[in-house]
């Protein structure tokens, strides 16, 4: 799908607020309800809108700590990244993961309540399959975060 003006437009008005209606979304992009809630639909019906979620204060929910995480395997082949990929795509605690180049394999972000379920944490990662090492890097402050895409 070729996303032109009227379509960024849009994208980055829901990037802001995705709970806009639509009658508020057409006012701000000066456009019609009808053609607005058309093309709402077929950026969601194509995958560039792949969907809505709350965006979460993560302190209030008690997960105080952010740690990056970047883990290097005993082995490059397909069996062990798949074996890999499938275990931390299965760990909660793990909010998003990078295939990286350099000296790291991956790059794990990892939020945990404090250094006692940090521990747990990294425990049930030494057991993954394939890790030869894990460096950890603990966030002090978040400066930017959940940032919209540039459009």
């Amino acid at each position: 799908m070729k996303v032109d003006n009227t379509d960024t437009q849009i994208l980055t008005h829901l990037q802001n607020d995705g709970r806009l209606s639509n009658v508020e979304l057409a006012e701000q992009i000066h456009l019609s309800a009808s053609p607005c809630l058309r093309r709402v639909k077929q950026l969601e019906s194509s995958g560039v809108i792949k969907g809505y979620k709350a965006s979460l204060e993560r302190k209030k929910v008690g997960l105080s700590m952010t740690v990056f995480i970047e883990v290097r395997l005993k082995s490059h082949t397909s069996e062990a990244s798949e074996a890999f990929e499938e275990s931390v795509a299965n760990l909660l605690n793990v909010i998003s993961a990078y295939l990286v180049s350099g000296f790291a394999d991956y790059r794990l972000e990892v939020v945990a309540k404090d250094l006692a379920d940090y521990e747990s944490i990294l425990k049930a990662m030494q057991n993954l399959p394939y890790v030869k090492d894990i460096h950890s890097n603990f966030a002090i402050r978040a400066i930017k975060s959940d940032a919209p895409l540039p459009l």
